[in-house]
């Protein structure tokens, strides 16, 4: 999926306030130098620093500006990062060394999976696993599942998500190198399509302390706003 330009731009000043280039404490420039700057609309700088904010990398101060944050966290933000290849949200995330290795077999549905996707238990699917590591450190592992023949996530029309603190599958516990009895943060996808049609299936786990929070966003349309408390 095309990566927004709100995104875009959002990645580059946490880039910049992780690797200390733009110290805390340092205030961003205005609302009509950053349209100039970056050549987009002012809707597009206020969604950037809006999910800066989110991430506590930064902080508005009404009348005065936005700020970088004495003590930015690390935070994973949905939907924006499913628009992204993991090279370029750990690149978001760190300037050390990242390095991604992607494994790609043919496997017969079990009748799990076959449960999932509903599929006929034997149905060919492709099994990625992909591995992530940063300065040499495992930081991320996850297993992707999807039947042959099935719809890219190009067509998903919607994202399910379940994070939890979990043990972890060995081949992840192995990859991480977590100590027996070490839980780990765990986030359960599904890409839906037409009727809920599951597209894809994936498990990804991170090391505990990895983020310091996981944060959702949905747009919420007219029909599912919340009414006034009165």
């Amino acid at each position: 999926m095309t990566e927004p330009a709100y995104v875009t731009i959002a990645a580059d000043y946490a880039r910049q306030i992780r690797t200390g280039a733009l110290p805390a404490g340092t205030q961003l420039r205005s609302l009509t130098e950053l349209v100039d700057r970056h050549g987009v609309s002012k809707i597009v700088i206020i969604q950037a620093m809006q999910l800066l904010e989110r991430q506590g990398l930064v902080r508005s101060v009404p009348r005065r500006g936005t700020f970088v944050t004495d003590h930015p966290n690390l935070v994973r933000v949905a939907p924006e990062r499913q628009m992204e290849d993991p090279e370029e949200t750990f690149g978001h995330e760190s300037d050390q060394v990242v390095r991604i290795e992607r494994e790609s077999t043919s496997l017969r549905a079990t009748q799990e999976l076959a449960d999932v996707f509903a599929i006929d238990l034997g149905a060919e699917v492709l099994h990625t696993v992909t591995r992530a590591t940063e300065d040499g450190r495992a930081i991320s592992i996850s297993d992707t599942y999807q039947p042959i023949g099935f719809p890219d996530i190009s067509h998903a029309t919607a994202l399910e998500e379940t994070v939890a603190d979990r043990f972890p599958a060995d081949s992840h516990a192995d990859w991480l190198g977590t100590m027996p009895g070490e839980l780990v943060k765990t986030v359960h996808q599904r890409y839906l399509g037409r009727d809920d049609q599951v597209l894809m299936l994936s498990d990804i786990s991170y090391p505990r302390d990895r983020y310091d929070a996981f944060v959702f966003r949905m747009e919420l349309t007219e029909s599912v706003k919340p009414s006034p408390i009165e």
